[in-house]
């Protein structure tokens, strides 16, 4: 199966890139380029891409709202977003988390990671670091501040509805660890754990891992902590 890619940067250069990497690899083909968001959610419909690679910066409509146009379309719940980003901490990057993309790859990144990263996140796995997207989550909530009020109450009240095993997975997803290794934690089967991380993102409204990472500091389940 062909991974559909669509490309969103305002630098064509970087789209040219971009391009010829991912249509090297028999795998995966670039289905469309896009210059700004508002043209990139277009094309994602239009074109049926799997997984958007998208420029946070871009003039106009920016990755952020355009993350926020494609979540919130129901025809285009399969898509995935991967934020491309220069820098390692940025507040629009968790942004992007929580408007529904799936992951973030900073553009200094090795040929190979981006590559890794699109078949990731088009296999649905979606979290693409998960000790480096849970770092600079923490990173960035710590910066906002820890005091309970601060919490996100409905975050915090949706937990309510998770079984006690859903929440020790949720716990554990956050803390950027793969259902393998939850599943050995845990000593249950990683079906198991991946029919618990479903679940838990059904009750709690994710899109994937990496928003379950997002509820679980924001809802204070997991604090945040800068080392």
């Amino acid at each position: 199966m062909t991974i559909r890619v669509l490309l969103a940067d305002d630098q064509a250069l970087l789209r040219s890139a971009f391009r010829v990497l991912v249509d090297s690899e028999p795998d995966m083909e670039v289905v469309g380029e896009a210059s700004d968001g508002a043209e990139a959610a277009r094309l994602a419909a239009e074109q049926r891409a799997d997984v958007v690679l998208m420029d946070i910066r871009m003039p106009g409509t920016d990755g952020l709202a355009a993350t926020r146009m494609i979540s919130a379309d129901p025809s285009l719940a399969h898509v995935r977003v991967v934020i491309l980003t220069t820098f390692e901490v940025d507040d629009y990057v968790v942004q992007s988390l929580r408007a529904g993309a799936s992951g973030f790859l900073g553009k200094g990144s090795e040929p190979e990671e981006l590559l890794s990263a699109i078949r990731v996140a088009a296999g649905g796995e979606a979290l693409l670091s998960p000790t480096a997207t849970k770092g600079l989550i923490a990173r960035f909530l710590a910066q906002q501040g820890t005091d309970d009020e601060e919490r996100d109450p409905a975050r915090a009240e949706r937990l309510g509805s998770l079984t006690v095993r859903e929440r020790e997975v949720l716990v554990q997803v956050a803390g950027g660890h793969s259902n393998d290794e939850i599943a050995e934690r845990l000593e249950v089967s990683p079906l198991t754990v991946k029919t618990h991380v479903n679940r838990a993102m059904a009750k709690l409204g994710a899109r994937d891992r990496a928003q379950l990472v997002v509820i679980a500091y924001e809802s204070g389940l997991v604090r945040p902590r800068v080392e």
